[in-house]
């Protein structure tokens, strides 16, 4: 009865995209409290309900959520689509139509995460990416397409997190990011956010009327707005060149005799060390001191962490 109930719950949410707990409880016949407890088994196992208390509120899957890749084999996939069709073609229910157009809604294909533009392909996802974020940018492409407001979760660097309902007007591909360029309702201004940081989103159902936006000059530096520049000079091992080339582009990189010499402005901060402490001993830096003096204390620390 349980697993019935959490399985009637999940496949409602993707009919429905959004519905109740007194909703969901007399389709299962079972009380609220009962419905809370599966949906918090659902969302442990990893499924992303979003509960939204108060007024207009409900129980909702984002719009970016489909069923795992293997919730079912093709195999079963096309079973219980010959199936649902053959049962529909004598009872004309449209229940059944609706559970046959949802599993054919669920099928996958990379055609949505591989782009083919002219000569230039892009690919949206990320590794392990099993098609959650090339989802992200799908739904966040057809709000920008069809002048739709989005209601986003979303988490900031720190982890906080933040409601609002955005008016997509432009995506964004910035240094290997994606983003959305859209009005923010909470902020009363336009704002970029990052698809890879939107846990969910979800479309209300309401057309905006697209602003007017400057294309030339966009705030596409934002990457760098209040935040401290450095001028940085390292030494590049032949085993990370290729790596770093990539990094700071090939321009930067030159060959001094016997040496391969890197110089850049880079913003600096956590980010910067990150990122220099993933080449390893690919790269030593020359100047600033300062840099130099960071990188060489976070080593001693992770080393001294390995020698426990």
């Amino acid at each position: 009865m349980k697993f019935q109930a959490m399985l009637k719950i999940l496949f409602t949410l993707l009919k429905k995209k959004k519905t109740s707990a007194a909703e969901l409880a007399s389709a299962c016949g079972v009380s609220e409290r009962s419905i809370h407890r599966y949906l918090e088994e659902l969302i442990v196992s990893g499924v992303p309900i979003d509960i939204i208390r108060g007024r207009n509120g409900g129980i909702f899957l984002p719009d970016t959520y489909k069923l795992p890749e293997n919730f079912f084999t093709k195999e079963e996939y096309s079973a219980a689509i010959n199936a649902l069709g053959a049962l529909y073609e004598q009872l004309h229910d449209d229940a059944v139509a609706d559970a046959l157009n949802k599993l054919l809604s669920q099928q996958k294909s990379d055609s949505r995460n591989l782009t083919l533009s002219g000569r230039i392909v892009v690919d949206s996802g990320t590794w392990g990416d099993a098609y959650d974020f090339s989802e992200k940018l799908k739904v966040m492409e057809e709000a920008a397409e069809n002048d739709e407001c989005l209601d986003l979760l979303y988490i900031d660097r720190n982890g906080n997190e933040s409601r609002r309902v955005i008016e997509p007007h432009l995506l964004v591909y910035k240094q290997n990011i994606w983003y959305v360029y859209a009005w923010c309702r909470k902020r009363s201004d336009f704002r970029l956010f990052k698809v890879g940081r939107i846990r969910s989103a979800r479309k209300t159902g309401e057309i905006f009327a697209r602003r007017e936006i400057d294309r030339d000059n966009l705030p596409l530096k934002f990457d760098f707005k209040n935040t401290e520049l450095t001028d940085i000079v390292f030494y590049v091992e032949k085993h990370a060149l290729p790596d770093v080339e990539e990094w700071i582009g090939m321009d930067n990189v030159q060959t001094h005799g016997d040496r391969i010499v890197a110089e850049a402005t880079l913003p600096a901060g956590e980010p910067l060390y990150s990122k220099i402490l993933s080449f390893g001993d690919g790269i030593r830096i020359v100047s600033p001191e300062s840099v130099a003096e960071e990188v060489r204390m976070r080593a001693e620390k992770l080393l001294a962490l390995y020698r426990r």
